[in-house]
């Protein structure tokens, strides 16, 4: 059983840079564990952000996020982050980390069986 906390939502204005992280805990090895972002906006369904192999050799974006925003991890602390540069009001959502050992595809909302709580990202104009 994993568990993930997010943090580092918040409000910001159009333009700037927040970084979300996600804490992992529970009895396992966090760097066996292919890390994502989803995120949901309101009335939207839950969408892929962002996604990073185990030991962080592969990462994928989606094509809203290119170039903006950057997933990391640190295996030593358990840690997944978001660094969102450039926010624009439409990356308004609910942030979700998601976690699993084996995942066929990244993008895949169901290919992960654990998630955090979300946290909110409200980017005004």
């Amino acid at each position: 059983q994993v568990h993930l906390v997010e943090s580092g939502g918040g409000l910001v204005q159009a333009g700037g840079s927040l970084r979300l992280s996600c804490a992992a805990s529970g009895p396992t090895s966090f760097d066996t564990y292919a890390m994502a972002w989803f995120r949901q906006a309101p009335g939207e369904e839950r969408e892929f952000v962002a996604a990073i192999s185990w030991g962080g050799a592969v990462t994928d974006y989606a094509d809203s996020v290119k170039g903006r925003f950057t997933i990391s991890r640190d295996n030593a602390k358990n840690t997944v982050y978001l660094q969102m540069n450039s926010l624009k009001p439409e990356d308004t959502a609910v942030y979700y980390c998601a976690a699993d050992v084996s995942v066929s595809d990244y993008r895949r909302s169901y290919d992960y069986d654990y998630w955090g709580q979300g946290t909110q990202v409200t980017v005004s104009s």
